[in-house]
């Protein structure tokens, strides 16, 4: 199984996803058995459900996001065509996170395991060595998603050109387009799971705006099937951080302040709608983030230092039992320019792809 480092995609909604679906079908097909198959694991989820049961849930999700973004859907259920899935299947695999926390608010009762443990960064224009803004962050995932892990670069009919860092099946999850805007995510544990829109569509949807109030109200207006941070950055420098769960969004502005998060809120009406997180996963956060806050004081900040964040030791994610957690790639953007570095794998150990939306 060999995946494109960049695949290209154009056309209508059904033309990309049939084309993604037919270049990348045996790493899709994988991927999401692997996605449904942990659905059904009490350690993810707070307890056990049947696979028809799972699929039911993901059906009625499907058509929150079919009311949120119909031309998104069109593009998932072509790519599910196209390798012999279901939409529902696909879904999972799209908003895996989200569809935790909507299994977990089902019946879980205990901290369970969680992915997505990313750090993510907001470098304002005044703290950039070239005065020109930046948004970047790790991508922290089981180790076994690094061979799913690819680039798209989006030519939709009637809607901007973007760039975003992936994985087979899901239509994008870190990005930026022509129009300068760009988005990372952290995965949050929320306790308030609803039948909703998962994030990945939300990042596609606010990479289908022109300015960055329609890139955030794709967030605040949506109904979230789960809980994840957003960060939000313009041409202009304009930085916008979310700490979003379902029925509730906290929004931190910025233009000169650096912005940091990792994956516990940090604000007490967001706490209030949290699970608990296994003690080892929130120290990993609060660690994560206080080191990437140290990293980034004095200003003068550059991409190469952005890079040896994203690889230093004490906020990159190296393998261990039993949650086999690895930072399994990273991104750098700086819409003001159009430029975006990517790494797909470990920081430091791969090098950085330099990329124009």
């Amino acid at each position: 199984m060999t995946l494109p480092d960049c695949l290209e995609l154009a056309g209508s909604p059904a033309d990309m996803g049939r084309a993604f679906g037919t270049a990348c079908r045996s790493a899709i097909r994988e991927y999401t058995r692997e996605r449904v198959d942990l659905c059904t694991e009490a350690a993810w989820a707070g307890h056990t459900m049947s696979r028809a049961a799972i699929l039911d849930l993901a059906d009625a999700c499907l058509a929150e996001h079919a009311s949120y973004a119909p031309d998104l859907v069109a593009e998932m259920t072509a790519t599910a065509e196209a390798c012999g899935l279901s939409p529902a299947e696909l879904l999972i695999t799209n908003g895996f996170t989200d569809f935790i926390d909507l299994l977990y608010r089902q019946g879980g009762t205990a901290a369970t395991r969680s992915e997505d443990d990313c750090t993510a960064f907001f470098v304002p224009a005044g703290a950039s060595a070239d005065g020109h803004a930046l948004l970047g962050q790790t991508w922290d995932m089981h180790a076994g998603a690094l061979p799913y892990v690819l680039m798209l670069r989006g030519r939709p009919t009637g809607q901007p050109a973007f760039l975003v860092f992936s994985v087979a099946g899901c239509v994008g999850m870190i990005g930026m387009n022509d129009a300068g805007l760009s988005i990372t995510i952290n995965n949050l544990l929320g306790s308030g799971g609803q039948v909703g829109v998962t994030w990945p569509f939300v990042v596609r949807k606010a990479l289908q705006q022109t300015d960055i109030e329609s890139a955030l109200a794709c967030i605040t207006s949506a109904r979230l099937a789960g809980a994840h941070n957003y960060l939000l950055l313009d041409r202009d420098g304009q930085g916008i951080n979310v700490e979003a769960m379902p029925g509730f969004c906290h929004v931190a502005r910025s233009h000169a302040e650096v912005l940091v998060h990792s994956n516990h809120c940090l604000t007490a009406d967001t706490v209030a709608r949290c699970r608990p997180r296994l003690p080892d996963s929130q120290r990993s956060s609060e660690s994560r983030l206080a080191r990437a806050e140290r990293l980034l004081e004095g200003g003068g900040t550059t991409v190469d230092a952005l890079m040896a964040l994203t690889a230093d030791p004490d906020i990159a994610v190296r393998r261990s039992p039993p949650l086999e957690m690895e930072t399994c790639g990273a991104a750098i953007m700086q819409p003001a320019t159009g430029r975006m570095w990517a790494v797909t794998g470990m920081p430091g150990e791969r090098d950085y792809v330099a990329y124009r939306v």
